[in-house]
Formats: structure tokens, C-alpha cells, sequence
């Protein structure tokens, strides 16, 4: 088990991480692996890709696949860092709750620190799960367009996306309920339904096409 949280997960060894969510630390949680499932359906994406690009057979879809496997590692960048971020977003909420209250200038100070932590906890699982949609959405490309011997990575990749949406969705939604900036919380509710009826729909998609092509 890695010190107190001051590791940065891209640069440890996968057994730091997995070690981490295991203990008895309140982070890296439910966010934080949701941005790793995205990340490695990302990855599959790319793989799809690159098991795509060089082959003669594929030829007439070789821009389209090396287009798609720079996205995807973009996306895949994007929750790699995602990952960290939820980690520190939820020690910001946690330090806020540790804030003095003993007077009315503290007690004041320390609510508006817990309801801007809050926010910030609930971004960035929404930013997950914008990023897990696009994740989605490059899987259901990879799936019409890749290699057919790679078919079932395409499914995986979009199963994964999906999840993570999913996933950094129920850690925006128990955010929201302590934040009492209404208006935000509407935009954020109705972005999510938004997401995950589409990753739904994306999800549903590719596992038709892998189902076609096995």
C-alpha cells in the first residue's frame, strides 16, 4: 500500500493502484477506477486501430483508422489524468469537512468550502463521464471499420465505456444531493440522462455488430 495519497497513479506500478482502492483509504474510489475502466477501453479502441493500420486488406480505411486511434489515445490520456483528478477532488471535500466551526465567520467559511469542494467532486466524474461517451462512440467506429479479428476488443471497449459512465455517473449523483446550487444540479442530472441513455444505445450497437462478425 502506497503512502498517503500523494502517489501519482500513471507513474506507479498497477499493483500500487489496485492496492490502494483495496485499503482502507475513502480514495481512490468508485470515481477514480471508473476513469481507469474508461482508460482501458480506450486502449482497446486504439487496439482495434492498430491492429487495423498497415494491412493491405484494410487499405481504403487506413486514414479513417489512424484518425480514430489518435482520438482514442487522446480520450485515453484525458482519463488517465481524470483518474488522479478524482482522487485529489475528494481530499478537497474532506479537508473542507475538517474546517473549524467553532464561530459564525468559521461555520460560514467552512459551508462555502464544502459546497465549492462538492462541485468540484461532482465535475469531475461528469467529465468522466463525458470522456466514457466518446470512449463509446469511438468503439462503435472501430467496430464497423476495424479489423473483424479484433471484433470482440471493439465490444470490450465499448462494455468499458459504458461502465465507466455508468459508474462516474452514481459518483456525481451522491455529490449532488449535498450541493444545494439547484440550478447546477438540474444541468448536471439532465447531462447525465443524456450520457448514459446514449452509451446505452452505443453499447447496444457494438455488441450487435461483434455479435455479426463472430
Amino acid at each position: 500500500m502506497s503512502d498517503e495519497s500523494d502517489t501519482i497513479y500513471s507513474r506507479a506500478p498497477l499493483q500500487t493502484y489496485l492496492d490502494d482502492v483495496a485499503s482502507g483509504k475513502p480514495a481512490p474510489g468508485g470515481g477514480s477506477v471508473s476513469a481507469c475502466v474508461g482508460a482501458l477501453g480506450a486502449a482497446l479502441v486504439a487496439m482495434v486501430c492498430n491492429l487495423t493500420i498497415g494491412k493491405e486488406k484494410f487499405a481504403a480505411v487506413e486514414g479513417e483508422m489512424k484518425e480514430l486511434v489518435a482520438k482514442a489515445d487522446a480520450v485515453r490520456a484525458g482519463l488517465q489524468l481524470l483518474l488522479q483528478e478524482d482522487t485529489e477532488a475528494y481530499k478537497g471535500v474532506i479537508g473542507a469537512y475538517r474546517l473549524p466551526k467553532d464561530t459564525d465567520e468559521q461555520k460560514a467559511a467552512r459551508k462555502q468550502a464544502i459546497q465549492a469542494g462538492l462541485i468540484v467532486a461532482a465535475n469531475v466524474p461528469l467529465d468522466i463521464c463525458r470522456a466514457a461517451l466518446e470512449v463509446c462512440r469511438l468503439a462503435t467506429t472501430a467496430a464497423r471499420l476495424g479489423n473483424p479479428a479484433a471484433i470482440t476488443d471493439a465490444g470490450i471497449g465499448a462494455l468499458l465505456g459504458e461502465a465507466a459512465a455508468v459508474g462516474a455517473a452514481l459518483n456525481v449523483r451522491i455529490n449532488l444531493g449535498s450541493i444545494e446550487d439547484c440550478d447546477y444540479g438540474q444541468r448536471a442530472a439532465d447531462e447525465l440522462r443524456r450520457i448514459l441513455d446514449e452509451t446505452a444505445a452505443l453499447r447496444a450497437e457494438v455488441l450487435r455488430i461483434t455479435d455479426d462478425k463472430l
